[in-house]
């Protein structure tokens, strides 16, 4: 069995597994709670904190705790939409981002905001000019995702928060739930002011996430409670995940150069592999630099991306065609048509999205099998699929 779907969702490190079962089994006070057990959850709860604060340059009482990244995004930018709309409704995002971004600014364009969906590049890329073009006296929050969860291109985070620095009433969220571990991050240093991330991406449990909130910055709760979380969050803490999450991160984080320098290795030896297959086509940017270590995506034309899943799925390879939020639509992908290809194309697209652990031999191993998967799909392609199958 061969796993190469890491940007759906990632394995437990053991490590994590045997850490939360323990903070479950000894440690269940509430962390709210005065007593004796409330007070070590309290404790464990602000351990963890530092741990993920220390990972990306942060403070501990700059990192919110939430149930993941869905969350997170939405805490994000409604929290800050709503908390600064006196000051202005326009909002600028992305045309490539996650749905938990995208969805999140519909409902405020309904709500009487005004969003600027910014266009990407032929790789996939956001231009500084296009963002400077669009920013106007009403601009209260610019909304840009680190790693796109599809294709993998590196949006310029530095770039943006420098130019961004200039508007002090703008503030700047970054959605960086396939970026954080995978990539450097710092927040603070890039002039980021909202953050957001999720556990299972880098090996922790699913259901957790956080999102750093730089200090100062003041947002609307979406929840009405206890007032948890600096009264931005409200629901009793998952201890015991939020603990995981902050183990998984730290193990993720050890010794980050070396891995990623090992998956920028494999992904090259992907690219190889893919370009020698005329019937598969590589998306993104030729420029390594541009793209994380981590994801592949290349398209099939003429051949729809579920028979290829399905077809590598029976040899126990797994693969994705897209983020996993939205595989099962039949749609073409929004990402695809947003960099440039057709309709006949984006509904070829493909996710290889692998981790540190992985060898040469797996990458050897999948190659080998997805030519015989070509081989064996190329005479059902449809013609009329091909003939289109390229960028507008």
């Amino acid at each position: 069995m061969l796993y190469m779907d890491y940007a759906a969702t990632s394995p437990l490190y053991e490590e994590v597994i045997d850490t939360i079962a323990e903070v479950m089994k000894s440690h269940y006070g509430n962390p709210s709670s005065i007593h004796r057990l409330g007070v070590e959850a309290e404790k464990l709860l602000q351990s963890a904190k530092s741990v993920i604060a220390s990972a990306i340059g942060a403070s501990p009482n700059e990192i919110i705790c939430t149930s993941g990244g869905t969350e997170s995004n939405n805490l994000a930018i409604k929290g800050a939409a709503y908390g600064y709309q006196q000051r202005g409704k326009h909002l600028i995002t992305t045309q490539i981002e996650h749905a938990s971004v995208k969805e999140v600014f519909g409902q405020l364009e309904q709500e009487g905001f005004r969003v600027t969906y910014l266009p990407v590049s032929h790789t996939g890329s956001v231009s500084l000019a296009d963002l400077q073009a669009a920013i106007c006296e009403d601009t209260i929050l610019v909304s840009i995702m680190y790693v796109n969860n599809e294709v993998g291109t590196i949006q310029p985070l530095q770039d943006i928060g420098r130019y961004l620095s200039a508007y002090p009433k703008i503030i700047f969220h970054v959605d960086a739930v396939q970026g954080l571990a995978k990539l450097p991050l710092e927040p603070k240093a890039w002039g980021i002011d909202l953050c957001s991330a999720s556990a299972h991406k880098f090996r922790g449990p699913k259901g957790v996430g956080f999102l750093y909130r730089r200090t100062g910055l003041q947002l609307k709760p979406q929840l009405a409670g206890g007032g948890q979380e600096y009264g931005v969050r409200s629901g009793t803490e998952n201890v015991p995940l939020i603990v995981g999450m902050a183990k998984a991160l730290r193990i993720t984080m050890d010794n980050q150069a070396a891995k990623i320098a090992h998956k920028y290795k494999l992904r090259r030896l992907l690219l190889e592999g893919i370009a020698s297959m005329p019937e598969l086509s590589l998306t993104g940017s030729e420029q390594e630099e541009e793209m994380a270590p981590h994801i592949v995506h290349f398209a099939f034309a003429g051949m729809k991306a579920e028979v290829v899943v399905h077809a590598l799925e029976q040899r126990e390879i797994y693969i994705s065609t897209r983020s996993a939020c939205t595989s099962g639509e039949s749609e073409p992908s929004e990402v695809m048509l947003a960099m440039g290809c057709s309709r006949e194309l984006a509904v070829s697209g493909l996710r290889i999205s692998f981790s540190d652990e992985h060898t040469e031999l797996d990458i050897a191993q999948f190659l080998r099998t997805l030519q015989e998967v070509v081989k064996e799909l190329a005479p059902m392609r449809n013609p009329s699929m091909i003939n289109r199958g390229k960028r507008r």
